[in-house]
């Protein structure tokens, strides 16, 4: 296999030579938009024949059992494919890729060009209550970092690519070119220069024109604007801005304190059963939180809220105002647990179409409630649209790709100055309550987190294991002074480390300190603790690059010692080295 794929690429090689870098990226950036488009169209295809098959002969009006047990046979699936199959992770898409992007070389594994969809289509197509835009979005980045890595760019290029792929496919999902482009600058905070835009816009155009080759020119939510923007109705879309800011805290902490309690559980069987339980137990409640929620996000969009109360309990109570409202709201926060305990269980999927269903609800709801409250006759189309987006703008930290994502799929821009609002006001709610997005939160712990701040991503890459010295000498408490004056002359080092026998660092000893008794014999029985000082700081084998650069500064030291958890022993890490590498990993990534 290796022999033929070398055999490829030398042939590629050959054809490709009277192309500049830039031709050669606008060709691949068409060829990845062709083969993330695809890779959307097929994906599409299998939820709506899983769908269709398992739900399309349901009775709209009685409740079915087959809701209780659809979820978790999904979930065991994707679990099963997952665990034995795969053989790695592939949970939390959008996170994924930001990881490969700051610690592995912007290069996906070749598996992840299809696993994720073979995943997710089990655990939507069965009920699991996730989207299927983070998948795809891997699926489309591993495509474009593969494809990238065979013709074997260089760093800055493969992470190109890999945006085109990521742009590519959100593009293809909602046939949304301008949206995939805004996607990558926002989220993957891709740098913003014309040699990155024109790939970005060709893969994401190519995507969405095969898309409209193969499943037609309407759009993924086919909704026209009858109502326009009122001045009067400002201070309701203040108030949705708030309140979708609130509900996007709650939807990101909800979903970290579901994951963390999960974690906790010992056993895939026990999770299996839990997770199965809380999500088919809220779906046979609540069917249209079954699968990623696009047709009941049509319905709303349409104004269609009867719709919701289909294959329901309540379907008789759908014409009662105060029912219908209790079943918005109660929809709005249980969706956000069946997205958790779906991911949480072992299924594969997104937060994506969970935040703009959340969103409709959100928005929905504001508009039924205030007309059933103060008896008005607002328009609740508008604001379940712009509540979409300003749930995004809250959950992804991601305003501009929520406003154009509304703007495209509603073909218009009648709604561009709510949609402004609602997601800029969401937005500085839930910055100000969390800070970063549901995809960034775990790696931004970690420091694994690339930004738009040049010297903070430069950071990231480096890897304080790598920057670590070990060459020093290490010496006991029974050490005495003429037994270091003896070593100066064969190590090169001019401080030691003091262990203990267990290897636990006791303090250090330098030779500055030495000096006024080096060469006075008659101290040379004195142990080495008359010598020892404690270390200015210490550093744990944990920490990153950013942090440690804090340390030095608090400590004002030029060489500080690295410990594990347990107070061993490890190495060193020098200001100057941290320094050296930084300006390295700024000439490679500012490399044309």
């Amino acid at each position: 296999m290796s022999k033929a794929l070398d055999t490829l690429y030398r042939y590629v090689i050959v054809l490709s030579r009277r192309l500049t870098d830039r031709q050669l990226i606008m060709i691949l950036a068409v060829l990845v938009g062709l083969a993330a488009g695809f890779a959307t169209y097929i994906f599409e295809g299998a939820l709506y024949f899983f769908k269709y098959i398992l739900t399309s002969w349901f009775k709209i009006d009685t409740a079915s059992f087959f809701f209780l047990v659809y979820p978790v046979i999904g979930i065991i699936i994707a679990s099963l494919y997952v665990k034995y199959v795969v053989r790695d992770n592939i949970s939390e898409g959008i996170t994924r890729v930001l990881y490969a992007m700051s610690k592995k070389g912007s290069r996906l594994k070749p598996h992840n060009c299809y696993t994720s969809i073979i995943a997710s289509s089990a655990t939507i197509g069965f009920g699991g209550s996730v989207g299927p835009e983070a998948p795809i979005v891997l699926t489309g980045s591993a495509i474009g970092s593969n494809i990238a890595s065979f013709m074997r760019l260089n760093y800055k290029n493969v992470t190109l690519l890999l945006c085109c792929g990521a742009a590519a496919a959100l593009a293809a999902v909602f046939k949304a070119p301008i949206t995939g482009v805004v996607f990558v600058l926002e989220i993957l905070m891709l740098d913003i220069t014309v040699g990155s835009i024109i790939p970005l816009l060709i893969s994401a155009v190519t995507a969405t024109t095969l898309m409209f080759f193969l499943s037609g020119f309407d759009p993924v939510f086919n909704v026209t604007i009858k109502d326009i923007f009122e001045l009067k109705h400002i201070p309701v879309y203040v108030i949705l801005g708030i309140v979708c800011g609130l509900v996007s805290y709650y939807f990101t902490r909800i979903n970290s304190w579901i994951g963390a309690k999960f974690s906790t559980i010992q056993g895939m069987y026990k999770k299996w059963i839990i997770g199965g339980i809380i999500i088919g137990v809220l779906i046979f409640f609540f069917p249209p939180l079954y699968g990623e929620g696009y047709e009941a996000l049509t319905d709303m969009m349409h104004g269609n809220i009867d719709s919701l109360f289909d294959n329901s309990m309540f379907y008789n109570f759908r014409h009662i105002e105060w029912v219908v409202c209790l079943y918005l709201v109660a929809m709005l926060f249980f969706k956000v647990v069946a997205m958790a305990a779906t991911n949480a269980a072992g299924g594969v999927g997104g937060s994506f179409a969970p935040s703009l269903l959340v969103g409709a609800l959100t928005g929905t709801s504001i508009g039924y409630i205030i007309n059933a409250v103060l008896g008005l006759n607002i328009p609740t189309i508008p604001f379940t649209l712009v509540g979409m987006a300003g749930m995004m703008s809250g959950v992804m930290k991601a305003p501009l790709t929520a406003i154009f994502l509304i703007a495209e799929l509603t073909n218009g821009y009648v709604l561009f100055v709510p949609l402004m609002l609602v997601s800029a006001t969401s937005f500085a709610v839930g910055y100000y309550l969390e800070p970063y997005s549901i995809y960034t939160k775990k790696l931004s712990q970690q420091g694994e987190l690339l930004t738009h701040n040049k010297d903070k991503s430069v950071m990231v890459f480096l890897n304080l294991k790598t920057l670590m010295e070990t060459d020093f000498h290490p010496i006991s408490l029974d050490t005495t002074l003429g037994d270091v004056v003896n070593l100066i002359s064969t190590v090169r080092r001019n401080i030691f480390p003091v262990l203990s026998e267990k290897g636990v660092l006791l303090g250090v000893v330098q030779l500055d300190d030495l000096r006024a008794d080096m060469f006075d014999r008659d101290k040379y029985s004195l142990k080495i603790d008359n010598y020892m000082i404690p270390p200015p700081d210490l550093i744990y084998s944990n920490e990153q690059v950013s942090s440690v650069l804090d340390a030095f500064e608090q400590s004002k030291a030029w060489m500080l010692p690295v410990v594990d958890k347990d107070m061993h022993y490890l190495g060193f890490i020098s200001k100057s080295r941290i320094l050296a590498a930084y300006r390295e990993q700024l000439v490679a990534l500012s490399e044309e």
